[in-house]
């Protein structure tokens, strides 16, 4: 196919402040929808381009400025910046014609009630970004004084990930409101059909407390009560952290802060892509089919400790060179799923094609003791250990890797005369998003594409998300559809996370065209 160019093509019209001021003011909707006066189309596009892409644009580089340091960006649970990113957020939020509120588990929400305020709401929504320093390339790092080289390392001590982007999570929540935004201003937010709640979530990632959606858990039902108890690095727990925010959360108010499933209509979540699909088909939106299944193991291999020039190769056990082989297997396997599982007849061609589809696996961290370089690695307090990270949107085919890993595991670390132990520490299953939801939303899309391509038609591409998204959590309590966002070079949680601006206007156009389907 050849290269299509998604942009906003609307010139901005003459005087075009005092226009809008017109419009907001004095012209009807029915008038500046018009179709016969180009004049208010063109007045109209230009509107969606000043809101959908321009200001949703701004916006996302204010947000990036908040942070709780200098030099770089970082946002934890309910820390300062936190507390003034959701502020800023509320703001936009009644700007855009909602009523706002801070829940206890500090969620920010914005509502419009419709012409139905007791019918089901639909719920968009996405995470607060917890954003944190960029990795210095060594050279930078090496030209540090030596104070700020401590400290910087001292920040990749505590229990944090490198996420330094502007987009993942904002991005989400800004498109909603902008989206609702338009609406506002084109008269039409009191004619939805049903309420409509958009919810900046407290935290997705889990990295202060090591509990991933909190925020979205918590209205799903699925956070315990227990949770409240749990500490961050400094032993604060998050009763605390939330009380010293004035939001004072017992049990009791945890467990009455799930909806109703009744009360729900779905959840629509926008997000970036985090990876390279989109970008490779030259798309700027793609519709997600379902959310990975995950499962994190820790392998542990035991062998001989000795002099790196004593011990023949012959009468080694060496559990690093064992390691390296069962990491080669696993990237084997995952590479070739057909090549490895038995041809039982449970394991059908449609499980095989969906792994080869869906399945990637990591190996994320690797030690060893006693890490010298004349030193064969052993019977030591750390041994050689590495973390294996799995995922695929076929719970099953994970079930029958995982079975098949760990028995060709055991056979290599039987033939080079080690020992292993693999640990089986967290496990997430699949979500599938929902047809009816993913139909409409893959409408919406089209529509986009219509708006800002012309008339090509274009098909809108299906992927799957290897990562975790708030969706997951609030797949518990009602129907879940996803959108993702092209982002260059698939990059995510880096400082080199983009996305073009036309890119984040064709979000905005494909919730506000998702949304006009509720009138």
């Amino acid at each position: 196919m050849a290269a299509v160019r998604f942009r906003f093509s609307v010139q901005p019209p003459v005087r075009f402040l005092l226009v809008v001021v017109a419009i907001v003011s004095s012209i009807s909707s029915s008038h500046f929808l018009s179709v016969g006066s180009q004049e208010a189309e063109n007045e109209r596009s230009y509107l969606f381009q000043e809101i959908l892409r321009d200001e949703a644009v701004s916006r996302l580089n204010e947000l990036g400025k908040v942070s709780d340091v200098d030099g770089y960006l970082e946002r934890t649970f309910l820390s300062p910046a936190s507390i003034t990113a959701g502020n800023i957020f509320q703001r936009w939020m009644e700007e855009a014609g909602l009523t706002t509120w801070i829940d206890n588990m500090g969620n920010i929400h914005g509502r419009v009630d419709g012409m139905n305020p007791s019918a089901p709401a639909l719920l968009l929504g996405s995470h607060l970004v917890i954003l944190l320093p960029p990795l210095l390339t060594l050279p930078s790092f090496v030209h540090l004084p030596p104070s700020k080289r401590l400290t910087y390392l001292a920040l990749f001590n505590k229990d944090t990930v490198v996420d330094a982007g502007n987009f993942d999570g904002a991005l989400g929540v800004i498109s909603a409101i902008s989206a609702l935004k338009v609406l506002k201003f084109t008269e039409k937010l009191g004619r939805l059909k049903r309420p409509v709640e958009v919810i900046a979530f407290s935290d997705e990632e889990g990295i202060r407390f090591q509990s991933t959606f909190l925020g979205s858990a918590a209205l799903a039902g699925k956070l315990q009560p227990s949770a409240l108890n749990i500490t961050d690095k400094s032993g604060r727990s998050l009763r605390e952290i939330l009380r010293q925010s004035s939001i004072d959360t017992t049990e009791e108010s945890l467990i009455q802060m799930k909806y109703e499933p009744k009360s729900v209509w779905g959840y629509v979540e926008i997000h970036i892509e985090q990876g390279p699909v989109l970008e490779s088909v030259g798309l700027p939106l793609g519709l997600v089919k379902g959310i990975a299944g995950q499962t994190r193991l820790k392998v542990t291999v035991a062998g001989s400790q000795g002099h790196a020039g004593t011990v023949p190769m012959s009468m080694r056990r060496d559990p690093m060179a064992a390691a390296a082989e069962l990491m080669f297997l696993l990237e084997s396997l995952c590479r070739r799923p057909g090549d490895y599982l038995p041809s039982y007849e449970e394991r059908s061609a449609s499980m095989i094609d969906s792994l080869s589809s869906s399945l990637v696996c990591t190996v994320g961290e690797i030690s060893c003791w006693p890490s010298a370089s004349n030193v064969i690695p052993g019977q030591a307090r750390l041994l050689v250990a590495f973390t294996i990270d799995l995922r695929t949107i076929d719970d099953m085919g994970r079930e029958a890797v995982l079975h098949e890993l760990s028995s060709r595991m055991y056979d290599i670390c039987d033939k080079r005369s080690v020992s292993c132990m693999i640990e089986r520490k967290h496990d997430a299953n699949a979500v599938m998003c929902d047809p009816d939801l993913s139909s409409d939303l893959k409408s919406a899309a089209r529509t986009a594409f219509k708006k800002m391509a012309g008339k090509v038609e274009i098909e809108v591409p299906m992927l799957m998300s290897g990562a975790g998204h708030d969706a997951m959590a609030m797949a518990h309590l009602t129907p879940v559809g996803m959108l993702f966002v092209r982002c260059r070079g698939g990059i995510s949680h880096s400082p080199e996370e983009h996305v073009l601006d036309d890119d984040v206007g064709a979000a905005g156009l494909a919730i506000l065209s998702f949304l006009e389907t509720l009138m």
